[in-house]
């Protein structure tokens, strides 16, 4: 018995471990749901796509995050495997029985289970571990949901532009962007060039990915807006929202 209590206390730890490492990479300006599977994926080491790969070990405190999180998953795993063994390899005390281990084992994984998604439990565990964080690490925090205000309905998004796209072959000035409530934040060309806060002069050409900021629904449109007259069409639909609501918002 005493060893499934010690695999549930890895298990735990474990949980712990990858909680932490979210909230730290959430510090660094990473969403809450990308910082919490890239947590999992570099504890468990199943890896990720070369797009986010390439944003994380870029960025200096986000990789050495990554590698400590690696480290801990190697450790880990191997204890609970040999947790496990030992666990269900030992003979059993007077009257307990394998079905026992079973049972007292799945039902602390339930247990764990529910304390370790239930929403209170995740609130405060994410603010004390953003506290010790803060408090006693050279963390660069950068909490760039609150400075992009990402929430009701604005987002960041990543679109690459294709040649029939409706901006292919403009310069942003031409595109009017802003008129239609969106700001382009960056540009990649496709030779991986970075541009940030390109000025109207910049052309957008097919292959280059541009990052967005604006209302979700704006930037899912604008991510499937063709060249044409419908294209034309749906920026001046576009600019003319925009007025609208830049219109409600100053009588109110």
């Amino acid at each position: 018995m005493g060893a499934i209590v010690a695999l549930l206390v890895i298990v735990t730890v474990s949980l712990l471990v990858t909680r932490i490492g979210a909230v730290a990479l959430a510090l660094t300006g990473l969403s809450p749901e990308v910082a919490r599977f890239q947590a999992r994926s570099a504890f468990t080491g199943v890896g990720f796509t070369t797009t986010e790969s390439e944003t994380l070990v870029n960025h200096p405190v986000r990789r050495r995050i990554l590698m400590l999180l690696m480290f801990w998953g190697n450790i880990g795993i191997a204890a609970v495997i040999a947790s496990t063994i030992a666990s269900f390899a030992d003979e059993p005390d007077d009257g307990e029985s394998v079905w026992f281990r079973v049972l007292f084992f799945l039902g602390g994984i339930v247990v764990l289970w529910l304390i370790f998604t239930s929403r209170f439990i995740d609130d405060l565990v994410s603010r004390w571990v953003e506290y010790a964080l803060r408090r006693f690490t050279n963390l660069e925090v950068r909490d760039y949901t609150s400075l992009l205000h990402l929430h009701n309905g604005y987002v960041v998004m990543e679109t690459k532009v294709n040649p029939d796209d409706w901006i292919d072959g403009s310069t942003l000035t031409q595109a009017n962007l802003s008129s239609e409530g969106v700001l382009v934040l960056g540009l990649t060309r496709s030779n991986g060039q970075y541009i940030g806060s390109p000025n109207g002069r910049t052309r957008i050409d097919a292959g280059d990915t541009m990052t967005l900021y604006g209302p979700e629904d704006r930037l899912e449109e604008f991510d499937l807006r063709k060249k044409g007259d419908d294209g034309d069409r749906a920026h001046r639909i576009a600019v003319q929202v925009q007025q609208d609501v830049e219109t409600d918002r100053l009588a109110e």
